[in-house]
């Protein structure tokens, strides 16, 4: 069950020792969790991943949905026998097939490429359909939680918040971390802003390095990297 954003805001709250949000208004404490999440999915792609299905458009070169902010995979087609579609480096098969973008016939989806400077952006072999879809898996854009009235509360904050609920203590400290940022001219505060900063950054790699100890593992981690299919 996804995690109230109020009850974040709560905590918030209770460590500044500002339930009655005197010093820090809510609407404002709000807007920084709305960083925050979008500040985790960014050091956490996985953390909203998500299995799509995209329609391609005519040709070698797509976008991902606007809901969508990163490519992770693209592991098969999603029509007829869903046959797989594996991740190929541009470069290799531009030595096999130098003419692919503009000589290759139509098909089914053997290959993708990804450039990770162009993180919505791919190319597909062979050229596409229009129409043609497949299986993406993606990180997703996480959904803001609605700011508040101004004047407003604690307990005025409705939603839940967009990433999921094991990730609830690293937004406390990405907020607590931002409200002693912007009072950082009282004594201390400026430490706090780094302490509270330095441990959202940490749960988040403790949580990488926790996750691959217990992932499942490949029976055959020697298997070579994929070749181009023409």
């Amino acid at each position: 069950m996804a995690v109230d954003a109020k009850q974040v805001i709560r905590r918030v709250v209770d460590i500044l020792v500002d339930v009655g949000s005197i010093a820090w208004k809510v609407d404002e404490l709000v807007r920084w969790l709305n960083d925050g999440q979008r500040e985790l999915v960014i050091l956490r792609p996985d953390a909203t991943a998500d299995i799509v299905q995209i329609a391609l458009v005519a040709g070698v070169r797509q976008q991902l949905p606007a809901s969508a902010v990163k490519l992770l995979d693209i592991p098969n087609n999603t029509d007829g026998q869903m046959l797989p579609i594996r991740q190929i480096e541009r470069r290799e098969l531009d030595e096999v097939l130098p003419g692919w973008r503009a000589g290759a016939a139509a098909g089914v989806i053997k290959h993708f490429m990804h450039d990770p400077r162009l993180p919505r952006a791919f190319e597909v072999y062979p050229p596409a359909v229009a129409g043609t879809k497949v299986d993406a898996e993606v990180s997703k854009l996480p959904i803001d939680v609605a700011v508040p009235a101004a004047g407003g509360t604690w307990n005025d904050v409705a939603g839940a918040i967009g990433v999921p609920d094991i990730h609830q203590s690293a937004l406390v400290d990405y907020v607590l971390s931002r409200a002693y940022a912007k009072a950082s001219s009282f004594a201390g505060n400026a430490a706090r802003a780094q302490a509270h900063y330095a441990a959202f950054a940490n749960s988040l790699s403790a949580d990488v390095s926790a996750s691959l100890t217990v992932a499942p593992q490949s029976s055959n981690p020697g298997e070579p990297a994929a070749r181009p299919v023409a």
